[in-house]
């Protein structure tokens, strides 16, 4: 089954161009939640897995949605931390086509208990530039970026390079020298911050999430700005109920 998307996302309004299409499977309502991108490389090193892991692990349980791009490594790592109930992965084929393969059983997962998305036609193929698509698409959706391990000059730096142009903030793990040589260089050209305490940097980071927890998903809705009709499309009662509310206090 294809669904697509048929509401506002305001989050992808940051975005070079809104996505014409966008099909998705699973629990749509994870879109409301906040939500922190996390990227990296494909062949992380053991330290990158096990701090990953735990960071996404400790910003789920805090009430962050974890978003990322379903590939191997550090993508796939950030969507198990998370678990499957409270991830998002944005595909870079389209959604009939659980890509990478080897990932099909996790992506398989968050279809059923996440959310799958996918801004292509469902049997689309991918090619070199969905992936930057899908880049784009993930960094929009978070607050932040986290990257875990980068190399200079490698496709994890398109999404730097997005998260950089719609102005998020961008964290990375601390490295030893010789390693992640990208995420090293963002730190020492001051446009990325060392994540040196991952308790403290998920108390800090999932302050929205903790205010938001109890919230109904119109509330939800209503705290990502939503243009009027998108939320009366959406939500016709709730609106309805709030203006009654608002024209009964004024009377």
């Amino acid at each position: 089954m294809h669904t697509m998307i048929d509401f506002l996302i305001p989050e992808l309004e940051s975005m070079k161009k809104y996505p014409e299409l966008l099909y998705y499977r699973g629990n749509p309502e994870l879109l409301f939640r906040p939500k922190i991108s996390i990227v990296g490389s494909r062949r992380p090193n053991p330290y990158t897995r096990a701090m990953i892991y735990e960071l996404s692990k400790k910003l789920s349980l805090s009430g962050m949605c974890i978003v990322s791009g379903a590939a191997i490594g550090v993508d796939a790592i950030a969507h198990e931390g998370a678990g499957a109930h409270n991830t998002i992965a944005v595909l870079p084929s389209g959604i009939d086509i659980r890509y990478p393969s080897s990932n099909s059983g996790l992506i398989e997962a968050i279809e059923k208990r996440g959310l799958i998305l996918s801004q292509f036609e469902p049997d689309f193929t991918t090619r070199e530039w969905s992936f930057i698509s899908r880049n784009e698409t993930v960094v929009a959706l978070g607050e932040v970026l986290v990257v875990g391990e980068a190399d200079i000059g490698s496709g994890t730096m398109h999404s730097v390079e997005f998260a950089l142009a719609m102005g998020k903030p961008i964290y990375v793990l601390p490295h030893r020298l010789r390693e992640s040589a990208a995420t090293r260089q963002l730190v020492r050209e001051g446009k990325a911050t060392a994540i040196d305490d991952i308790d403290l940097f998920v108390a800090l980071i999932s302050q929205k999430a903790r205010n938001t927890l109890n919230d109904s998903p119109f509330i939800a809705y209503c705290r990502t700005q939503p243009i009027y009709d998108e939320a009366l499309k959406r939500f016709p009662g709730e609106i309805f109920e709030a203006e009654l509310k608002r024209r009964l206090f004024l009377s």
